[in-house]
């Protein structure tokens, strides 16, 4: 099994979200966070504020911890030859401060932009969204949201 850690970023304002989109290993895009892997001896905190200047061109302060959530990707929904694997991802509330949107140079990001909330549904959309969605919604008290199922226009 491989394993990773990840610190993912939760942007709304007005009634939109930050999403980026992502290019992924086998050419298929969908619709991410801003985040990603937390690197060898990074505090988690200072990895998403990072990865959001990577990945949008934009400026971030993190606001609040919104949760946890740890998922195992079965081999079978991985490229061929891959193990089963955990992702571990800590959210973020963030607020963007400054910066232009932009497409990741030399990366996977293809663009970000500001979603309307409501049009999140209609998107071909990692889970990690829907995970980001519901623990800034719900506040909840152990910062943990059941399991997103995946699946028709959700992909892991």
């Amino acid at each position: 099994m491989s394993f990773r850690l990840a610190a993912y970023a939760v942007c709304i304002e007005d009634g939109s979200v930050l999403l980026a989109h992502h290019v992924g290993p086998r050419g298929e895009r969908t619709w991410t966070l801003p985040g990603g892997k937390v690197e060898h001896g990074e505090d988690p905190f200072d990895a998403v504020i990072r990865e959001v200047a990577e990945e949008t061109g934009c400026d971030g302060v993190v606001e609040r911890l919104l949760g946890v959530d740890s998922r195992v990707i079965p081999a079978a929904d991985r490229l061929p030859g891959r193990p089963e694997h955990q992702n571990v991802g800590i959210f973020y509330r963030v607020r963007i401060t400054g910066g232009q949107l932009r497409p990741e140079p030399n990366g996977e990001t293809a663009e970000s932009v500001w979603t309307p909330i409501p049009d999140v549904a209609r998107l071909r959309r990692s889970s990690l969204v829907d995970v980001g969605l519901a623990l800034a919604q719900t506040l909840p008290a152990t910062g943990h949201v059941d399991p997103v199922p995946v699946g028709s226009l959700i992909q892991h």
